[in-house]
């Protein structure tokens, strides 16, 4: 859906990944994420982070550099893939690694503030699992969006292992409750389904003008992205292939095949819905295991103090 305030972003599209400093308690969140610095270098992205080498941001910062320099002809012959944006203050407290030596382009902003809006000059922001920090992160983006000083742009949430599902049932509340506009959060739950995301967003990403336009967009672009995953079946199936036969019904397909085509996006839709909710569900029911252990052990904790 072309739209003539849209232009089409560059070649190095700018990947702003925000996440945590720590590994966390799964092995998964370290090594999804070394996947995602993968994908970034794959696509030919640049990754724009807080410069650390440890933890979530470190994984993603290794990722991409055990993997530019095979694609450095096609893609970075003259740019970095990694800009490490930070302050002074946290600068110094990095022991410079092998890692952060490799990362040869550094902005120091004099404050945290000015931190988050340079990170959010990136074309795609990705958050992956992480602490506080990230939290602080994705509500300020929210808030700069929601309030015009942020344009609206694809918003990816690395779901891995069911870690934001909390967040985004809160951030779905405010907006039902009209606290909050709602935000076209885009939903990955592993780097294959990352993977045609971002293929998707490097095929079809529109830098918009209008915030409404970008918005719908994104919210098309997320409504789409479960037909993608269900059609690609193996690595011989290629989302270009997918997009090119979408096209050809929606522009010479019978009435037929265009309802055809409609139904299938919808049922894909749907089964990623219902299969998140049962994902859901079953972080549900153990998160109401711990409840329950913590409430018998606070009542047999009351009775030794009668």
């Amino acid at each position: 859906m072309e739209n003539k305030d849209c232009v089409i972003a560059p070649k190095n599209m700018r990947v702003c990944v925000s996440g945590g400093h720590r590994d966390g308690s799964e092995s998964a969140y370290v090594e999804e994420c070394y996947k995602l610095g993968e994908k970034i270098a794959k696509m030919g992205f640049r990754l724009d982070y807080g410069f650390s080498n440890s933890g979530v941001m470190g994984a993603v910062a290794r990722g991409v550099i055990d993997n530019w320099r095979e694609r450095k002809e096609k893609y970075y012959s003259d740019v970095a893939p990694i800009v490490g944006v930070t302050t002074k203050e946290y600068y110094d407290l990095y022991e410079k690694d092998e890692l952060l030596q490799q990362i040869s382009e550094v902005v120091l902003e004099d404050t945290l503030e000015n931190r988050k809006i340079r990170l959010l000059e990136a074309d795609i922001v990705v958050f992956a699992p992480g602490g506080v920090g990230t939290l602080d992160e994705l509500a300020y983006d929210c808030v700069a969006m929601q309030d015009g000083f942020l344009k609206t742009k694809p918003f990816i949430i690395y779901n891995i292992d069911g870690f934001f599902y909390h967040i985004l049932e809160y951030l779905k509340s405010i907006a039902a409750t009209g606290f909050a506009d709602p935000v076209p959060f885009i939903v990955v739950d592993n780097s294959e389904d990352l993977e045609i995301a971002f293929r998707l967003l490097k095929l079809r990403y529109q830098d918009c003008a209008d915030s409404k336009e970008a918005y719908a967009h994104a919210r098309q672009l997320a409504y789409e992205l479960p037909y993608f995953i269900k059609k690609k079946t193996d690595s011989s199936i290629h989302v270009e292939d997918i997009i090119e036969q979408m096209e050809a019904i929606n522009r010479s397909g019978t009435e037929e095949e265009k309802t055809v085509l409609s139904n299938e996006i919808e049922q894909a839709y749907l089964e990623k819905e219902i299969e998140r909710m049962y994902d859901r569900l079953a972080k549900t029911g153990r998160d109401t295991a711990v409840v329950s252990d913590k409430l018998t052990r606070l009542k047999n904790r009351r009775k030794t103090t009668i």
